[in-house]
């Protein structure tokens, strides 16, 4: 029987050896260019490279975790739901993750399961995640302070409720574009602008809620009551039909565009129309609210930009673990006026 040497059939995976004989340095400098360590000049580095490309070597993930203690992984904490937030945030996350060479973990957790995002960290704990992004929408009603957490922890869109030495978050702006949307119509003259708000277990319709009253007294109008909706349409068309009966609603914000589509659709039934006796924006930009009827007036959520903001903290606290944070900056606000808005009727 013959045996095979070298990279023959038996060896037919480049390792480190290979790419250290090619490239004229050895197995320690190779694998300081593979985990990015410094104190490596330039031309080593290149050379280094063009011979793991030319060989078509990919370092062992088991390998780069021994060599440099991290694993090069993120583990990700989001809501399973098809709704259009939450869903856009989880793609933006992955398309943000895919440029910086980590790997991505994501844990769906269940509305309704006080425990699920504690055991969810837990789980991408044990699996030994280098960070962990916290995309988790609604408030369970309990504390996880007592999970201690040894890893950074970026968390978008609500208050950390983890006891961790690096914490890290991210508002996602949905202040500032509650008060351009609430801004729009007092600027186009309506004395007040209605509410359609979302369930306020969920950070983001307490936040949106929040920043309306705010737009509000900052302009000196009155504050009218509240309409919940559980951000569908039915729920916007319900609210609709209460509001279409007041014939003191010139203007509302609805907190997502779901439940404005829905609204308009009520208004149009009981002979109130859009824009004309009725301002309505709304909130996201789904790719539908531009060919509804009247194009819907709403602000465009920022979602790469808050998942790339938020992704740089928190590769820059895993990265460098005694380093004072990055500060924190506001996504763009992206008021997007369309037809479903103008001033108010005269009276």
């Amino acid at each position: 029987m013959t045996r095979q040497t070298g990279r023959g059939a038996a060896s037919s995976t480049p390792r480190s050896v290979d790419v250290a004989r090619l490239a004229g340095v050895s197995q320690k400098t190779v694998s300081r260019v593979l985990n990015g360590e410094r104190y490596v000049s330039e031309d080593v580095r290149r050379r280094v490279l063009q011979a793991a490309e030319d060989l078509g070597y990919r370092m062992n993930n088991a390998a780069r975790a021994l060599a440099s203690g991290r694993t090069r992984s993120i583990g990700v904490v989001t809501l399973g739901t098809a709704l259009y937030g939450p869903a856009s945030l989880l793609m933006g996350i992955e398309r943000a993750v895919r440029d910086t060479g980590y790997a991505l973990r994501v844990v769906n957790t269940v509305e309704g399961d006080p425990a699920g995002v504690a055991g969810a960290v837990g789980s991408l704990l044990e699996q030994g995640v280098d960070g962990i992004v916290v995309s988790e929408p609604i408030d369970e009603g309990t504390s996880m302070a007592e999970l201690s957490v040894d890893v950074p922890v970026l968390v978008i869109g609500a208050p950390s409720p983890f006891a961790t030495a690096h914490p890290v978050t991210s508002g996602g702006g949905a202040d500032l574009l509650t008060r351009a949307a609430t801004q729009h119509l007092l600027d186009l003259g309506h004395l007040t602008v209605h509410h359609l708000s979302g369930p306020p277990r969920w950070f983001a319709a307490r936040d949106r809620l929040a920043a309306w009253r705010a737009a509000l007294a900052a302009h000196g109008a009155s504050e009218p009551p509240v309409v919940e909706g559980d951000w569908s349409a039915a729920s916007g068309y319900a609210a609709g039909r209460r509001l279409a009966a007041d014939p003191s609603v010139t203007a509302v914000f609805a907190a997502n565009d779901d439940m404005a589509i829905g609204l308009i659709r009520a208004l149009a039934e009981a002979g109130r129309r859009v824009p004309d006796d009725v301002s309505v924006v709304g909130f996201d930009d789904i790719p539908v609210a531009a060919y509804v009827t009247p194009p819907l007036t709403t602000v465009r959520q920022p979602f790469d930009a808050v998942a790339q903001e938020g992704l740089k903290r928190l590769l820059h606290a895993i990265e460098n673990p005694d380093a004072d944070p990055l500060p924190p900056s506001d996504p763009p606000v992206d008021l997007v006026v369309r037809s479903s808005t103008a001033p108010p009727p005269h009276r």
